[in-house]
C-alpha cells in the first residue's frame, strides 16, 4: 500500500520511508511510525512522519498497519 493518503496512516504502523537526506537516491529506511507530521488528507510524494528512532521521511510504502 502506498503512502499518500493520510487516513491510511496511524501511529505504530512499519513503513517504508525516503529520508530527507536519501531524496535523490531513492533508497528507503524501515521503521513504525511514531508521529505524522503532514496535515493535508493526501499528499503525492508520501506522508512526511517521524519514526519511533526519531527519523523523518516521506512514506513510500505501508507494510503492515495495526
Amino acid at each position: 500500500m502506498e503512502g499518500t493518503r493520510r487516513a491510511d496512516v496511524k501511529p505504530g504502523i512499519e513503513v517504508m520511508v525516503e529520508l530527507v537526506e536519501d531524496r535523490h537516491t531513492g533508497r528507503l529506511t524501515g521503521g513504525k511510525v511514531k508521529e505524522i507530521i503532514t496535515t493535508a488528507p493526501v499528499h503525492p510524494h508520501g506522508i512526511k512522519v517521524i519514526l519511533e528512532n526519531g527519523l523523518v521521511g516521506r512514506i513510500k510504502r505501508i507494510i503492515q498497519s495495526n
